[in-house]
């Protein structure tokens, strides 16, 4: 619990808490970050106040030489080692790694911009050189604080990706009513360990996630995951941390403290998205790798040509120019800024992404397939039909008798027929043992007999006789039929009607309209899920699967070239989830639908898939934006910088180019932060 504690202070100091990557590794303190760039500020203003912009005396500068140039100098200096700092150790780490990417470009630029000021402050004041060899102090100072204050922005927009789950956190009570020895003590949450035994009191917030031991009661999920309504808890029940109780006062089992809770669960996910990193970020460091060695071969080429044509100040001016042009501060900030922003409204909308290469695929996506009970239909199942099939059992027996195997299950079709049993006031009977047969049911003793509840799949699988007829009646109205058997004879059977989610016509319509084809995969019989398809409009539907034939259709499906979606559960949809290009989760609580998806949808609303399509192509559009607009003026500057069209009379103004370079880098920034899910 200790760990949860610690996650959720995190989120709530930002001057002091939290890393980002500068680069291969490279970590930046987020306290660290944010004084560097005022500390940078505040001795860039004197600089660009007392210091020409590439030559050029701007109207509201005090130059007072030899003094400013000296005042500048020291400045500059502390400005380049106490505020370079983080991209000279990035720079190191990508040189160690033989891969000179972001960081490299950055250290050479401000490297080459303060060297040749400092030697245009000795040529000029201590040498009187003739004429005066132009410094780059103005430029040294600005690319370092803007570069600065953009990886501020970033890391404050990485921190707001997860201020959607501080808000989970802060549902936690700050107390829990602790019992030892059947006397309530009050302890800190922090303080909870897996196996405590808590009372939770009516109107209470649960203070971690647990199992119920005794009590009965309502409660109000609706914070955490989305539904809005009351859920029935009872004995063997579990309870989600930070739910609200409803009437009722219960005792519950500890199962979930730390980083095995909930809401711990929940931040890692935003974590984990940050920390990951995309292919076209991979490509903003491939990019600026070559301009790196593009800028480094231009600026000695063109000091080789100046040199012969001109002279050895003019070469070396135009290549020192090249190179503190090329320096990608615009490029540096064009996706990461972007991603942020991204992540940060993905996770306000209930998006969780575990893996940001996801969002990429969205573009070439051709197939959404998806489970259909509890993603296309809400689960809640009511019983429309039971029946006897042996003599020696009435209807309600046969009820009663699958009521005790499912009792303590909150599979839906369990919590429908435990539901069933209580309103026909039946008593479930006592089973023992009673364990999931994957693809199959489930089994268990009454009465030391051995039973199963199996489906219609598994019986015809079998060869097992069972009245066909009355089946196909109640699955062509949309049943899912449930049969009881012993011995391989089958006792009688309930069916149980499902609703479809409201908004699950929505994200269908909304597929074919982005010519994504829908596919229903569903372990339920045929006849039922093509009830379901059929209002929905799906044409392709494949019945009573099994979760490892859900993962080889993903395969057949990926086998043309084709990019596949998957949206399931998370439990019996793992092996597809993990199969497909793009896997989405409804949040179930488990490990598994977190383990297993690349997109979790917090809220478990099918419908939330569409904002996710939606905010994956605008995200990709705007990385595409700014990825040419970082780049794209380097490749334009830099060959005007080394005089290309000297021939034709004209040489890039250096000044021009300065501000430029500045203007890339505002658009950037502010192209990022106009990234909305919808316009």
């Amino acid at each position: 619990m200790k760990d949860m504690d610690m996650q959720h202070m995190a989120h709530h100091d930002s001057n002091d808490m939290g890393d980002m990557d500068m680069g291969n590794g490279e970590m930046m303190h987020m306290g660290n970050l944010k004084l560097k760039f005022w500390v940078a500020l505040v001795l860039t203003i004197p600089i660009i106040i007392m210091s020409p912009m590439m030559g050029v005396n701007l109207p509201f500068q005090i130059v007072f030489r030899p003094w400013s140039d000296y005042i500048v100098a020291i400045l500059g200096t502390i400005l380049f080692l106490y505020g370079g700092q983080p991209f000279f150790s990035g720079a190191k780490a990508e040189v160690k790694n033989h891969k000179p990417a972001m960081m490299t470009l950055i250290t050479m630029g401000i490297s080459v911009a303060y060297v040749y000021s400092i030697y245009a402050v000795v040529a000029n004041d201590l040498l009187n050189a003739k004429p005066m060899v132009t410094d780059f102090f103005w430029e040294l100072a600005t690319l370092i604080v803007i570069m600065l204050l953009g990886h501020w922005i970033e890391m404050n927009t990485v921190m707001n990706a997860g201020s959607a789950v501080d808000k989970l956190a802060k549902l936690l009570p700050s107390t829990a009513h602790k019992l030892v020895d059947g006397q309530v003590h009050d302890v800190a949450i922090a303080d909870l360990a897996n196996g405590d035994q808590v009372q939770v009191r009516a109107g209470e917030q649960i203070p971690a996630d647990g199992t119920v031991l005794n009590g009965a009661t309502s409660v109000n999920e609706a914070m955490v995951t989305g539904e809005a309504k009351l859920v029935e808890k009872r004995a063997k029940d579990q309870v989600v941390g930070g739910s609200v109780n409803g009437d009722g006062t219960f005792e519950m089992k500890v199962t979930g403290t730390g980083e095995s809770g909930y809401l711990a669960q929940v931040m890692k996910l935003v974590s984990d998205a940050q920390a990951a990193k995309s292919s076209q970020e991979n490509m903003a460091d491939k990019v600026a790798g070559l301009l790196f060695y593009a800028a480094l071969t231009v600026a000695i080429v063109a000091f080789i040509v100046w040199l012969l044509v001109g002279n050895l100040a003019l070469a070396l001016s135009i290549a020192v120019t090249v190179l503190v042009i090329a320096c990608p501060h615009a490029l540096g900030l064009a996706i990461p800024l972007v991603v942020a922003r991204s992540t940060a409204i993905a996770a306000s909308h209930g998006l969780l992404i575990r893996n940001r290469d996801a969002m990429e695929q969205v573009k070439k996506l051709n197939y959404a397939l998806m489970d259909k009970t509890g993603t296309l239909t809400a689960g809640n199942f009511k019983v429309a039909d039971y029946q006897s099939s042996a003599d020696r059992l009435t209807a309600d027996a046969v009820l009663a008798m699958m009521a005790g195997l499912e009792n303590g299950s909150s599979h839906p079709l369990a919590v429908g027929i435990l539901a069933a049993a209580k309103e026909h006031q039946l008593t479930p009977k006592v089973s023992q043992d009673v364990h999931q047969i994957t693809g199959v049911g489930l089994s268990g003793t009454i009465d030391g007999q051995t039973y199963q509840i199996v489906s219609a799949a598994y019986l015809d699988k079998q060869n097992l006789a069972y009245d066909q007829q009355t089946f196909n009646r109640l699955a062509s109205a949309g049943n899912s039929v449930s049969f009881l058997i012993q011995e391989q004879t089958v006792l009688g059977f309930v069916a149980q009607g499902d609703q479809i989610k409201p908004e699950a016509k929505n994200l269908i319509d909304s597929l074919k309209a982005q010519n994504i084809t829908p596919v229903m995969l569903t372990g339920d019989n045929p006849q039922s899920a093509q009830v379901v398809a059929k209002q929905l409009g799906i044409t392709e539907v494949h019945a009573g699967l099994l979760p490892e034939d859900k993962a080889k259709l993903v395969q057949q499906y990926q086998a043309d070239g084709s990019h596949v979606m998957m949206i399931g559960d998370g439990v019996n949809d793992a092996p597809s989830l993990a199969r497909a290009d793009i896997g989405v989760a409804i949040w179930s609580g488990t490990d598994v639908a977190i383990d297993s998806a690349d997109i979790v949808l917090v809220k478990s609303n099918p419908n939330d898939v569409v904002d996710f399509l939606a905010l994956a192509r605008r995200t990709t559009r705007k990385m595409a934006q700014n990825l040419w607009w970082g780049a794209g003026y380097n490749v334009i500057t830099i060959p005007l910088a080394a005089g290309i069209l000297a021939p034709l009379g004209f040489i890039l103004n250096p000044m021009f180019g300065a501000v430029v370079m500045s203007l890339s880098t505002v658009i950037v920034a502010i192209n990022a932060m106009t990234l909305r899910l919808k316009d």
